[in-house]
């Protein structure tokens, strides 16, 4: 018997001794293929940077070509230096490769490129986050009487938050120090939707006792009453962007279990414009940048609107059962406005907006065009990429989870996609392409 395990045990070895022998003839790349030129290209503009560098093949790993750009675009230190993503678009297959690693296993080696050809590699600034890695809980908050069923990060600080639950009410938290700052009672039953307005100023929450309400995010007081139009109970908010709003006018999407989505003047308390059009539930409601409203419904559809005169834009059909969620890869640049991590806000009101634009805009642009990207989560286990402008067709199906997908989002530089589902799993995925 102890023989026998020992011959399995040694067997393993030599499977994990070759296993890892194959992964490293993989990952070694041939020191005797030269040298290959790279052209640099900026994904947003299309425009070149510097001329084209010979780079040596062995040498061609990302983070080389990190250094070597931020070396022609003169940012030396290392407080300057900005890391990349960089993809190259083949000619041949008509489609966008990542540069995962270095240039041999992504182009070389599949033969997409040779060394005789210039390659042109287009780049992505990506999003810096300085912060600790978390291997435990750092915060535990106490307060609310039922489970919480919504939450909000404030577009000012993400020391500000507000969350929504099952005993009726609101709270914003301290999340440096951990303490509530307020409660917002008001509500009736359950808090399903809080939402930041884009300056940080107002909260909007929506809640099973079918209203909404409005909330000074500063000093936690109520702005006057409920708003009430509803038949059923709010799921979803979203606020009108920044950059697009009349100045002193914000305006408020609703999405409710009554099939509509209304849109409300938050200064006058009163409905601008009711969206009808669902056959089921609205699940989700979001509130794009270049103006258009997004929604999905448990119709199977997503639906895009023009918030001005409520008329259907178009429908987007592919989901075989309810949709649940849907996110922008503008929602983050949508969601700060003009705040940003130094704390300092334009004087004017023309800046905010102008800021709020410009930001808006850098997110949203490739190759010169405005560009937001849509991806929608389902009861049918699956998620699909959408580019409404271009096309009501599906970028990509994103196949993977094993139950019902309920909650997908972008990551702030829009690179990725995370999507949560019942089969206890969260997914990442890349946000171009779905893969």
């Amino acid at each position: 018997m102890i023989v026998n395990d020992c011959g399995i045990i040694y067997a393993k070895k030599l499977a994990q001794a070759e296993k890892a022998r194959e992964q490293q003839e993989i990952e070694s790349i041939p020191t005797d293929l030269g040298s290959v030129r790279v052209q640099f290209y900026d994904q947003a503009t299309g425009n070149a940077t510097g001329p084209a560098v010979s780079v040596p093949v062995a040498d061609a790993n990302v983070k080389n070509l990190e250094t070597l750009l931020n070396t022609l675009q003169g940012n030396q230190d290392d407080d300057g230096r900005v890391p990349y993503r960089f993809t190259h678009q083949s000619d041949k297959e008509g489609q966008t490769i990542d540069i995962l690693r270095d240039l041999y296993h992504s182009l070389l080696q599949p033969g997409v490129k040779t060394t005789e050809d210039t390659i042109s590699l287009y780049f992505t600034p990506q999003a810096v986050f300085r912060v600790k890695a978390v291997s435990r809980c750092a915060a535990s908050i106490a307060g609310h009487g039922e489970a919480i069923l919504a939450t909000s990060f404030s577009p000012v600080s993400s020391s500000t938050m507000v969350s929504g639950s099952g005993d009726s009410t609101a709270r914003i938290w301290d999340c440096d120090t951990g303490t509530p700052l307020h409660t917002l009672k008001g509500h009736t039953s359950w808090v399903l939707a809080v939402a930041y307005s884009p300056n940080g100023a107002m909260i909007a929450t929506g809640s099973m006792d079918n209203s909404v309400r409005l909330w000074d995010a500063k000093k936690g007081q109520a702005l006057g009453g409920p708003l009430k139009g509803h038949a059923k109970w709010i799921t979803s908010l979203a606020w009108e962007p920044y950059h697009l709003q009349e100045s002193g006018r914000p305006l408020l999407a609703s999405a409710s279990k009554d099939s509509t989505i209304r849109v409300w003047d938050v200064v006058s308390k009163r409905i601008e414009t009711v969206l009808t059009g669902h056959k089921g539930s609205v699940t989700c409601v979001r509130w794009g940048g270049t103006g258009n409203i997004y929604s999905a419904s448990h119709d199977k559809t997503i639906k895009i609107w023009n918030p001005k005169d409520g008329t259907l834009i178009q429908t987007l059909v592919a989901h075989a059962h309810r949709v649940n969620h849907l996110a922008l890869s503008t929602d983050f640049a949508l969601r700060v406005s003009y705040h940003d991590h130094t704390g300092k806000i334009p004087a004017t009101e023309a800046e905010r907006v102008a800021a709020a634009r410009k930001r808006f805009e850098e997110a949203a642009t490739v190759n010169n065009k405005i560009v937001e990207r849509l991806v929608s989560a389902s009861d049918d286990f699956t998620m699909y990429l959408w580019e409404p402008t271009s096309s009501n067709k599906p970028v990509a199906r994103l196949l993977g989870h094993q139950k019902e997908v309920n909650h997908v989002t972008f990551s702030p530089d829009m690179a990725y996609i995370a999507s949560a589902g019942f089969d206890n799993h969260v997914k990442l995925w890349n946000g171009r392409d779905g893969k």
